[in-house]
């Protein structure tokens, strides 16, 4: 069974031993359960992907909420001033992120913060065109979204560099 697997198992238990199969119940039973594998790794021998990919699929929740928060406010302050600061492009995005599933994660991200809309992938899946909202640098657009959101789904979906 996978390491997965076994955390789910310790907060089905958990939840089993309290009586009460709550979502709260459930997900300390999973923290508890985490904690509890992660501790006893030097023992059992066993070195699982799985802790640095819990760790950086938090880290990704976390950042992109950060993001969309930031991005809110930057489009909803050029909504409500009357100065029009908005200085829209395409951008071409090189892609480093390889897998089917975090070039999918990558374009949703970018597309549901506001103010970016991802238009295309290239065939050869190297290249993603971004619409930005504000891009007077497209440069730094461009290495924004390579440092930040593509950064932070290759550390979770593919594993850090």
């Amino acid at each position: 069974m996978n390491t997965f697997g076994v955390n789910l198992l310790l907060a089905v238990s958990w939840c089993a031993f309290f009586g009460s199969f709550s979502a709260l119940m459930l997900g300390s039973g999973f923290l508890l359960g985490y904690g509890v594998l992660w501790l006893l790794q030097p023992l059992t021998g066993m070195r699982s992907r799985y802790f640095g990919r819990v760790y950086y699929s938090v880290k990704l929740a976390i950042m992109f909420h950060y993001e969309l928060v930031v991005s809110s406010l930057q489009v909803i302050w050029d909504i409500v001033t009357p100065a029009y600061s908005a200085r829209p492009a395409l951008i071409e995005v090189p892609l480093d992120v390889k897998s089917d599933t975090g070039i999918l994660l990558v374009t949703n991200l970018i597309s549901l913060t506001p103010g970016t809309l991802s238009i295309d992938v290239s065939e050869d899946r190297k290249t993603l065109i971004v619409h930005a909202m504000f891009a007077e640098d497209p440069e730094a657009v461009c290495r924004s979204l390579k440092q930040g959101m593509e950064k932070w789904v290759i550390d979770a979906v593919e594993g850090p560099a």
